[in-house]
């Protein structure tokens, strides 16, 4: 992005550095996006699986948590219960039960009773089983589970019994309760510490002061399905949207939002770290004074800023000395005036390409200023290591959003 910021402006259009990060963020979110779908389609053509309906909802995905809620069904995993309950022959009970709800559960099962089911309770679990899983690998189910919880948790602390006097620098979240959406990232950081170190367990609850008979959740797993009625169906699929919502549903997402808290978390204290280590970076190394920073170049001519001794920028252009250009003269006079204007008493001069050739034309400019215009500006030559990046950078935009990329480097 630096280069591409600096040196190519004719092929981007003039694309400013903050627009052309957030077109490489982009642009690697979506080959990785795409990559992860191609294997995807990959595993699931492998298996025979891939109907047209089905590919086009994976090409249509627009997010990595999309396209894995897509792939749940059919992502390879160890035998469940739901497959052995499908070799056992209960596929077809479910199917019956979920398609019909005014005939009795139990009475379908009667006929699934064999040697391997051997009654109708361990028929009926098996159908359960099946029916579960179904439930729990809904794409548009889990994600609208997701973003309900997101909305509606809470975030809980409690202090492991026994841990009280070990854990005492963590006694502020013994007896904790903050809604997740809103927990900031140094308390978030202290509760996860808390919890590696085996003194804090953590739970994210949603709907705990809910005294319903059916919870938000598990209602809203029962309406995909159009499950609420009182037939004897309906009753017995109820149970099953709570058992799935208990067993299966909400320990996968309780670990989705615990990850995206503990990302978020950290994302803000790198923010808070580097805000606290920007002024200590930014101090002035040779004091409060005037400076003048030249950033040589050769075809596209000497970059040059003018500060204050508090770091204002008080001035910025462009001068040509050297070729194609070759305006010495015209050069030498623009920098002794904004000496004069600015009372310049530093000249700090970039070490890349063209260095030497700045260095002479600045001493050749000292030697020429008359001894009575008062003492003359210090020059010095400096690093330009990391120069080009940080004027590239979203921190150098969000400081000098009114400067060209080529003169933040200056």
């Amino acid at each position: 992005v630096p280069f591409v910021a600096r040196y190519r402006k004719e092929v981007t259009g003039g694309l400013d550095d903050t627009q052309l990060r957030d077109l490489a963020e982009r642009l690697a979110y979506l080959r990785e996006l795409d990559a992860r779908r191609d294997t995807i389609l990959g595993s699931i053509r492998e298996q025979g699986k891939l109907t047209e309906e089905l590919e086009g909802k994976i090409v249509a995905a627009t997010t990595k948590a999309e396209l894995e809620d897509i792939y749940l069904p059919y992502k390879p995993k160890r035998r469940t219960k739901a497959e052995i309950a499908r070799e056992r022959g209960l596929g077809p009970l479910a199917e019956a039960i979920l398609a019909n709800r005014s005939l009795v559960p139990a009475e379908l099962a009667l006929a699934y009773v064999n040697e391997e089911v051997a009654d109708t309770k361990a028929a009926l679990e098996g159908a359960r089983d099946i029916l579960s899983e179904q439930f729990a690998e809904n794409a548009d189910l889990v994600g609208k589970l997701r973003s309900y919880m997101k909305e509606r948790a809470f975030m809980r602390a409690r202090v492991v019994d026994g841990k009280q006097e070990a854990g005492a620098k963590f006694s502020d979240y013994f007896d904790h309760v903050e809604r997740w959406a809103n927990v900031p990232s140094h308390r978030a950081l202290a509760m996860l510490r808390g919890r590696n170190e085996e003194v804090l367990s953590l739970d994210i609850e949603v709907d705990a002061d809910d005294t319903s008979p059916v919870k938000p959740v598990e209602r809203m797993i029962a309406n995909a399905y159009a499950i609420g009625g009182s037939l004897p169906g309906d009753r017995w699929l109820m149970e099953v949207a709570g058992w799935t919502w208990r067993i299966k549903l909400s320990l996968h997402l309780t670990l989705d939002l615990m990850r995206d808290l503990r990302e978020r978390a950290e994302e803000e204290a790198i923010h808070v770290f580097a805000r606290n280590l920007k002024d200590l970076l930014l101090a002035a190394p040779a004091g409060s004074r005037a400076t003048m920073g030249l950033d040589p170049g050769i075809r596209t001519g000497v970059k040059v800023a003018v500060v204050d001794g508090t770091g204002k920028v008080l001035t910025t252009t462009t001068v040509y000395p050297f070729p194609p250009r070759n305006d010495v003269r015209g050069t030498q006079a623009e920098l002794a005036k904004l000496i004069r204007l600015h009372k310049v008493e530093l000249i700090s001069i970039g070490n890349g390409t063209g260095s030497r050739e700045t260095e002479k034309l600045v001493a050749d400019m000292l030697s020429d200023m008359p001894a009575d215009g008062g003492p003359k500006p210090l020059k010095v030559i400096v690093s330009e290591a990391g120069a080009s990046v940080y004027s590239a950078s979203a921190t150098a935009a969000a400081e000098f959003p009114g400067l060209d990329v080529s003169l933040r480097g200056a």
